[in-house]
């Protein structure tokens, strides 16, 4: 007789920790920040960066990776977060810069950072649908396969499933490298690429 309160106990605190775990659940999100050609520096998005983390705890954000064109004046943002709005708080609190873009995003597995080389992004729009994460993680085994011709080190991927979008992180000596390999191993070109410093 009393195994069934018991075992009711058991069910409503499993119940209560799966929802938990639930409601915990992050995505990861690449958010992009166009400031314009000249107005952006590695040591001004690094101060940036030190106001995110000291505010994400609050959003339940955790940014992971930063990439900076100075040139160009673009700042990706790699985190992982419970939405789109907690990015959005966090950014707003710590330093106003709100992102133009966020995307949600799979990430590939990493590859070992290399001593010394430049670091680059580059970005693939294949549309809306027509693309999977299966499919990016077959082309990226067909880049680690010709990579070395071209002196490139593909270091992770990161696919928005939804918008058919692929951001692909590498290090090479130029960013012809990079499009060479990519033309040589699968056919898909970027549609740009960015040469770029990193932060965490």
């Amino acid at each position: 007789m009393k195994v069934l309160p018991v075992f009711s106990i058991i069910t409503a605190v499993l119940l209560l920790f799966s929802s938990r775990l639930s409601a915990q659940t992050k995505n990861y999100y690449i958010d992009v920040h166009h400031l314009g050609a000249g107005k952006v520096t590695a040591a001004a998005v690094a101060d940036a960066h030190a106001k995110d983390l000291a505010t994400e705890k609050k959003y339940g954000v955790e940014f992971i990776k930063y990439w900076v064109d100075e040139k160009d004046g673009d700042v990706y943002c790699l985190s992982s977060a419970p939405d789109t709005q907690s990015i959005r708080k966090t950014h707003g609190e710590a330093h106003g810069l709100l992102p133009d873009d966020i995307y949600m995003v799979k990430a590939g597995k990493e590859s070992p950072i290399q001593e010394g080389k430049d670091f680059y992004l580059d970005v693939h729009e294949l549309g809306a649908g027509k693309v999977t994460a299966k499919d990016v993680a077959g082309a990226h085994e067909k880049d680690l396969a010709v990579q070395s011709k071209y002196g490139v080190n593909f270091i992770n991927y990161w696919v928005d499933e939804k918008d058919g979008r692929v951001v692909c992180l590498s290090q090479a000596p130029d960013s012809s490298a990079v499009i060479n390999t990519h033309k040589e191993a699968h056919g898909l070109v970027p549609v740009y690429i960015e040469k770029v410093k990193q932060g965490q």
